[in-house]
């Protein structure tokens, strides 16, 4: 009888193990996946935290460039994206202006910020024959690009946090008035990546930023898309972190599969989209940089009132898709690159003067400026807690704490 009692306890207690399984089995399949971008694949961050960046326009800056990059420290951002245009460095074949861009990153480096290099724009000599002067073109001779890129990697030898590849090129207007080619991007890249790897080893090297459009003929390529093509012909490998463009079409908190998008390119959260597409193709390990993001407050173009938001809103959201990205994606997202702190040049009909933070012609900040300098910035360990609405004044008499770099 206590034999029967052993075999039918164990078979009791079998069964419980069982039902206990089968049942923590049943559950994990109706739990929301922990990790669905993988960032805990995430290896040897190129940014090891959030970065904190702001793109400027310091080249003809009509005396403006030390009162920008004194605003960037006040903010408590560490760096800054500036265009280093080929036109302007190398205008002529053989002939070579290096004052501008010296200055810039003396300016700069005087500050304790760091340096992240946009290069692209061909001058009129290195296109093609015939090629409209759209606002950038492919140049016709690939070696002479490459020239170009290791001239800049040699002269800034360790002094350059980051180097973006072109811009936007599933665009045509950033192409040569020509049809979207991702094939000819990624030789581009190639050409670009293998000269600055071997004059500046350090340097982090992204993808150009990729245009969230819905547009699929030879005037542009959904982002989606063309990143796809990128991935077929394998761009990752001239690049450590893959750039993105994240324009505020929508508060920052829809995501592309909530009933209020339209259109999934009109969210913030486009960047997700991006994100799944390299999980598709094993790229979990890699970085992605936010290039550009920003909210226009446009009041004046038809084209783009529709997307417009208030001074009130553009300041709001932009603290909302930083606490955002803190919540959720870190750390595949490590750089990003707020739009804009403006060209002085800029007037009420140019496009970018309505994304910019600071007032273009010099008169004083935006209330988005003011909220997202006084906002918390997190970076890993490192936190800056936010400042009251009046932290600015204070902070004008010493030097703002900002983020390691």
């Amino acid at each position: 009888m206590p034999g029967l009692w052993n075999k039918k306890l164990v078979a009791l207690a079998l069964a419980c193990l069982l039902a206990a399984a089968l049942g923590f089995f049943g559950w994990t399949l109706t739990q929301p996946n922990r990790d669905p971008f993988k960032a805990g694949a995430i290896a040897d961050a190129p940014f090891p935290s959030l970065t904190y960046g702001v793109q400027t326009f310091l080249w003809w800056d009509g005396g403006r460039a030390r009162v920008h990059l004194d605003l960037v420290r006040l903010m408590s951002f560490s760096h800054v994206k500036q265009t280093f245009a080929w036109r302007d460095i190398q205008p002529q074949p053989g002939v070579w202006d290096w004052r501008q861009a010296d200055r810039i990153l003396g300016e700069i480096e005087s500050r304790g910020l760091r340096l992240v290099v946009r290069l692209g724009q061909s001058p009129d000599w290195a296109r093609a024959p015939g090629a409209l002067l759209a606002h950038d073109a492919p140049p016709a001779d690939l070696s002479q690009w490459r020239a170009f890129c290791a001239a800049v990697a040699e002269r800034y030898q360790g002094r350059v946090s980051a180097y973006q590849i072109w811009n936007e090129p599933n665009l045509s207007r950033e192409w040569g008035d020509q049809p979207p080619d991702a094939a000819r991007y990624v030789e581009l890249l190639a050409a670009c990546s293998s000269a600055i790897r071997e004059a500046d080893r350090a340097a982090v090297l992204i993808s150009a930023g990729l245009a969230p459009t819905g547009t699929n003929n030879d005037h542009a390529l959904p982002d989606d898309v063309y990143f796809d093509h990128l991935y077929r012909r394998g761009f990752q490998r001239y690049i450590d972190v893959v750039g993105v463009h994240a324009p505020g079409y929508a508060p920052p908190e829809i995501g592309p599969d909530d009933e209020e998008t339209q259109q999934r390119w009109f969210t913030f959260r486009r960047v997700e989209d991006l994100r799944k597409i390299m999980l598709n193709y094993g790229d979990e390990a890699r970085q992605m940089a936010i290039l550009e993001f920003g909210y226009t407050i446009d009041r004046l173009n038809p084209a783009y009132q529709w997307f417009s938001v208030t001074e009130k809103q553009q300041a709001e959201y932009l603290e909302r898709a930083y606490e955002y990205v803190i919540a959720n994606w870190r750390p595949w997202v490590g750089l990003m690159v707020l739009i804009y702190l403006p060209d002085p040049g800029w007037q009420p009909t140019d496009e970018e003067y309505w994304w910019s933070i600071l007032e273009p012609d010099g008169s004083g900040p935006r209330p988005a400026y003011i909220t997202v300098a006084n906002m918390r910035k997190v970076c890993g360990d490192f936190v800056i807690p936010e400042r009251a609405s009046d932290g600015l004044v204070a902070l004008g008499k010493v030097k703002a704490p900002i983020c390691p770099a």
